[in-house]
């Protein structure tokens, strides 16, 4: 564990989206310096890091592909060139798109797998070889794959193999003092759930949880900064996060 001479330093892919921007800040509210990953809305990570540097923390802003290991290459350079080093990577970055598997179109799963699978491994890769003792990597999964909602089978399909990935990764990295484990989320109120449902879809949903509501990004954004920090005893799970739905 680092000092307040040598704080911990975190990189968030898809730090520009909702669970990644609330994962970003809770993150540096526990005293981390932060990399905010981008694919696309470079704009919107940058407000990110200037509302982090203007709370008197550390973050900087990184882009590229995730599936791209040439990208995920120089973004972690660029944290280790401004920080000194990495303890702690989140894999928030992902797509979701929904339909049944008789009609699903082919593109849509080679694009999605594209980002859920290999970008995962892609920026495991690194995590793997860069990452320093102490730290911890945190995938992304979700609690779909145990609730079963019909239209979700590509994606829940994704995040299997996200799972598999976790818990081999955990067994890999046995005597570097670095956890590995994944959180998934329940239905969670961010832009990437609600597209596309209705007032009634969502009010349904809301309900699968007993404490009848929607999670938030900020009570993920929670359990990623405890498995990050004092979780250490915690190592090869999948952390499900859904406010008991299952």
């Amino acid at each position: 564990m680092s000092d307040s001479q040598t704080p911990r330093v975190a990189l968030v892919t898809g730090g520009s989206g909702g669970i990644g921007k609330a994962t970003c800040e809770r993150l540096a509210t526990a005293g981390m310096a932060v990399a905010v990953h981008y694919a696309g809305n470079r704009s919107r990570a940058e407000a990110i890091v200037s509302a982090i540097v203007e709370s008197g923390g550390r973050a900087i802003a990184v882009g590229g592909d995730v599936a791209d290991e040439a990208d995920m290459v120089a973004a972690f350079d660029a944290v280790e060139a401004e920080f000194g080093g990495v303890d702690v990577v989140v894999n928030t970055a992902g797509i979701m798109l929904l339909g049944p598997l008789a009609t699903f179109s082919l593109d849509d799963l080679d694009r999605m797998h594209r980002i859920n699978i290999r970008g995962t491994f892609v920026v495991s890769q690194q995590a793997v070889r860069r990452v320093r003792p102490g730290g911890a990597i945190i995938n992304f999964s979700t609690s779909v794959s145990k609730l079963q909602f019909p239209g979700y089978s590509a994606y829940a399909g994704s995040k299997g193999a996200v799972n598999a990935m976790t818990l081999i990764m955990a067994r890999e990295m046995r005597g570097r003092d670095v956890t590995v484990n994944a959180v998934a989320p329940g239905p969670t109120a961010t832009d990437l759930f609600l597209d596309g449902k209705n007032d009634d879809e969502v009010g349904a949903l809301a309900k699968v949880s007993p404490l009848e509501r929607l999670g938030t990004p900020e009570d993920i954004a929670e359990t990623v900064a405890f498995l990050a920090g004092p979780g250490r005893w915690v190592n090869g799970q999948i952390v499900y996060v859904n406010g008991g739905a299952i």
